[in-house]
Order: structure tokens, then sequence, then C-alpha cells
């Protein structure tokens, strides 16, 4: 996977924009559907408790909004608008796919395996870029101390690291 270069204002004048966006359209949308199912499946009156008896309707009504709003996000994230969004998105995927075999991976790579040593370059690296997108600034010294480590021992072992050769199928032999 290539790394991208990310704006980190770009990024979060985007990724805001997006959530505000999704949530009124869950909003707006769970309103309407709940409404329109009162109107022609709803009981007229209130019972004595108080209650109208539709609560399943508006729930039924959230959940269609639900899933008509993920419908409309999914048809939607393949637009250039949403580039950003959808590379982060995936390399904390990738993130997630190695950190359940980072056991396994730092094994290897104490024993100097190129693959694992490119592994973790790759995750500490875009980790660091997640998080500053992110602004999560509590860990970033901790991340760049580890993607020290590991230029430093690749450096010892005469071993080069180019990130454009990491391939999510290396994890596969993990």
């Amino acid at each position: 996977m290539k790394i991208l270069n990310i704006d980190k204002n770009t990024y979060r004048k985007k990724t805001n924009l997006v959530m505000v966006g999704f949530v009124g359209c869950l909003a707006v949308l769970a309103l309407a559907f709940g409404s329109i199912l009162i109107a022609l499946f709803g009981s007229e009156g209130i019972t004595e408790s108080g209650s109208t008896g539709n609560f399943h309707l508006n729930v039924l009504g959230v959940i269609i909004a639900v899933i008509a709003t993920a419908f409309i996000m999914n048809k939607v994230k393949n637009t250039p608008y949403f580039d950003e969004i959808m590379y982060v998105w995936k390399l904390k995927q990738i993130h997630n796919r190695i950190y359940r075999k980072l056991a396994k991976i730092k094994g290897k790579a104490d024993k100097n395996d190129h693959d694992s040593l490119l592994i973790l370059a790759f995750y500490y690296t875009t980790q660091k870029q997640v998080f500053n997108l992110d602004n999560n600034t509590l860990t970033i010294t901790e991340v760049q101390k580890s993607l020290n480590a590991i230029n430093e021992q690749a450096a010892e072992i005469h071993f080069t690291l180019e990130l454009a050769d990491f391939n999510v199928e290396m994890l596969d032999k993990y």
C-alpha cells in the first residue's frame, strides 16, 4: 500500500463534515420513517398508561434509517471527496490486522526477518501518520521510539526497508 501525504486540516474538515452529515441524515431519516410508519400503521389514541403504542414503529423507523444511511454512505464513499477518509480507514484496518499478529511479527523481527521488519516499519510509520491526523499525541512518542528501533536494527544488519514494498498479503504468513 502506498503511503499518501494527507493534509491534516483538510482531513479533519472532511471527517467532521461527514460525521455531522451522517448523524444529521440518520436523525432526519429516522424521524421521517418513524412518522410515515406511524401514519400508515400506528394506533390512533393514547392508552391509559400515556403511551401511543407506536414504540415498535419508531424503532423500525430508526432501523430503516440506519440501513438507508449505510446504503447512502456505501454509494458515496468511493467519490474523490472521501479519498483521505477512506485512506485512513483502510490504514486503520491494516493496523488492526497487524496488531492481532504483532507478537509473532515481533518474534520474527527479533530474528532479523526482513518482511517482519518491513511490516513493523510500515506499521509504526503509518500509525504515526494516523495518530497525527487524529490528534492522538499521547502515544506518538512511543511509536516514534519503536520506529527508530526498527530502523536502527535494519541499518545494523544492512537491510533497506522500502515502505512501498509493503503488501497486505505479507501478513498471511503469520
